[in-house]
């Protein structure tokens, strides 16, 4: 089961962050934003399809963040969890922790936005459209 996202890149994407990874409904970026792949996403996890939801609620599901940019594509896997909520209307985060917001997408991801492909990260800085993929395997 799966939800795909659309977004854009922007001029100040770093991925420097070192526990999360965020895309963004927001239309703007500033340069503190270092956990932000995409921003002007045309979903937010409140838009989610209540099956996905309710999939990557069930313990021991795993979730896999696959971002696609400019011919380059890379991927996290993280965990689903119970207390996950996709209530956000905002942005999604992907954790490498065990933190559960309104905004939290998957947990225990190994690498947060300092772990994608620097050549993907690069063409994200320079505004490129973005496919976001997320999909759950319950």
């Amino acid at each position: 089961m799966q939800e795909v996202i659309h977004a854009r890149g922007h001029e100040n994407v770093s991925a420097e962050h070192t526990s999360t990874f965020e895309v963004t409904t927001d239309d703007y970026l500033t340069p503190a934003g270092d956990c932000i792949l995409a921003i002007d996403a045309d979903r937010s996890p409140a838009d989610f399809d209540p099956e996905f939801v309710e999939a990557c609620q069930t313990q021991g599901s795993r979730i896999t963040f696959t971002i696609e940019a400019d011919g380059y594509s890379d991927s996290v896997t993280g965990l689903g969890h119970p207390s996950l909520e996709f209530t956000n209307d905002r942005s999604m985060v992907g954790r490498t922790s065990d933190y559960v917001d309104d905004r939290t997408i998957m947990l225990a991801a190994p690498f947060a936005a300092e772990g994608f492909d620097r050549d993907l990260v690069a063409a994200l800085a320079e505004g490129a459209e973005v496919t976001v993929t997320l999909e759950v395997d319950a």
